[in-house]
């Protein structure tokens, strides 16, 4: 049996997993949002994977697939010397389970795919924007945002003061080819 065998064999027995993938030599587990602090918890703590160590949450949005985000919790154990990636796939309306309680430094990450994807994180501790601001209104790094956003925000000399209006265009919208100048 080769090492890919026996390595998705381990999984699929010990792990409610809905896919596993390795692609030249990086191995990706995908499974149900509702399954996650299981397999997180199961993947940190088993002495056959050990994966002691949350590198990198991020999120991925495909606009126009049946499940929308991709959420990708890339893990480390430095004991085995080996990489995972366990993925999530979700809707709109679906929440994720925090992965703080297994490992606190998903704190921050999460906050930021709720800030710029607006993913719902169930149990976060703290779920508040992190790098737009409060009354920001929209998802930035979702693909259906507008590219010029919803307001302005500026310093306004007479009222010695910061501003935001809503964003009024001088012109409509044109789209531009190679041929015309504008």
């Amino acid at each position: 049996m080769s090492s890919k065998t026996l390595f998705s064999d381990a999984y699929a027995s010990l792990l409610p997993l809905f896919a596993y993938q390795e692609i030249k030599k990086e191995r990706s587990l995908v499974c149900l949002s509702s399954d996650l602090p299981v397999v997180l918890a199961f993947l940190k703590n088993h002495v056959g994977f050990q994966y002691s160590i949350l590198s990198c949450v991020s999120g991925v949005d495909f606009l126009g697939e049946k499940f929308r985000f991709m959420i990708s919790y890339d893990l480390l154990s430095t004991v085995l010397n080996t990489r995972l990636r366990l993925k999530l796939f979700v809707n709109e309306v679906t929440t994720v389970p925090s992965s703080v309680p297994v490992y606190p430094n998903a704190n921050w990450w999460e906050r930021e795919i709720w800030d710029l994807f607006g993913i719902f994180f169930e149990g976060h501790p703290d779920l508040r924007r992190i790098l737009t601001d409060y009354g920001f209104e929209g998802y930035p790094l979702r693909k259906d945002f507008p590219l010029y956003g919803f307001s302005e925000v500026r310093y306004d000399e007479s009222i010695k003061r910061v501003v935001m209006e809503p964003l009024e265009f001088s012109q409509k919208y044109r789209s531009f080819d190679i041929e015309s100048a504008w």
